[in-house]
């Protein structure tokens, strides 16, 4: 039986991109032969895709008067090839239920088109039990919630990708970094395996980076401001959960290096992994 354009694609968004031929990828146009044999393609055909983001606070745009806090999906654009757009729809406070029962998927799933990715991250908010319009059980709603996501890219022939929520910053009196999330990140895990979805394992990348770092230097990652420091946090503030731009750039360095050893993106789709990154270049929002 025959199979239209847009089942074709959501099969396709199913393999990895990056192991994808090129003449496979909708939109991606390969040259014929000249009559002398030499392909007018160019080496490295590349074509322009858009990087989704829906998630929370840690992912999100600021405004300038949460200045300096950031979000790793203001910085994620710095790692990536120019011809990859990120559109951060994360959003301060959101879970995975209360994400989608506000209707914010819905922009993202009408945008999205054949070849582009949608990463979720969920977990922070999940957790809070005594919120019934946030919380969800790890291996019950949670999951159920991040299969709607998964089924939404799939069905627009994009491909979802599943990221494990980053860690706070906590540790022991031993000076071990702890993880606060409890059961979410193993049923993410488990979720993205049973929907053979690509899992960014954030939460252990980020708890090894915060071990790494030590108890002091790892503030300098996070929202800590002495009093006076800053306009916005005149008596300071020691936030252990959102980044200062230091963070912001961390972790999404950590990102961009996941999505191309977990083969969304294939190496030449990133950039700067090694490279300093200027916090100069991140901005906030017009409040």
């Amino acid at each position: 039986m025959p199979i239209s354009r847009r089942q074709a694609a959501a099969a396709l968004s199913a393999l990895p991109l990056a192991a994808l031929p090129l003449a496979a990828l909708p939109g991606t146009a390969v040259a014929a032969s000249s009559a002398a044999g030499v392909s007018s393609t160019p080496p490295h055909p590349v074509r322009a895709r858009t990087l989704y983001i829906a998630g929370d606070s840690t992912a999100a745009d600021k405004h300038l008067s949460a200045a300096p806090e950031s979000g790793w999906g203001t910085a994620l654009p710095f790692f990536l090839g120019k011809h990859l757009t990120v559109a951060n729809h994360a959003v301060n406070g959101r879970s995975s239920k209360s994400f989608l029962d506000e209707g914010r998927l819905t922009p993202i799933l009408d945008a999205l088109r054949p070849g582009d990715l949608l990463l979720v991250q969920f977990g922070h908010n999940d957790e809070k039990d005594t919120d019934p319009t946030r919380y969800t059980e790890p291996w019950s709603t949670y999951q159920e919630y991040l299969r709607r996501y998964v089924a939404g890219a799939r069905e627009a022939g994009a491909r979802p990708v599943l990221l494990t929520s980053v860690e706070r910053r906590r540790f022991d009196a031993a000076g071990n970094s702890v993880p606060t999330h409890g059961d979410y990140p193993a049923a993410m895990r488990a979720l993205a395996a049973a929907e053979r979805v690509p899992l960014l394992d954030l939460q252990a990348a980020t708890l090894a980076l915060w071990q790494r770092l030590g108890v002091a230097e790892s503030t300098t990652y996070f929202n800590w401001l002495a009093p006076g420091e800053s306009p916005n946090y005149p008596d300071g503030v020691s936030d252990n959960t959102h980044f200062r731009p230091r963070g912001a750039v961390a972790v999404a360095r950590l990102v961009a290096r996941a999505l191309r050893d977990e083969r969304v993106l294939a190496p030449r789709e990133v950039r700067r992994l090694r490279e300093e990154i200027p916090e100069s270049w991140l901005t906030w929002l017009d409040d």
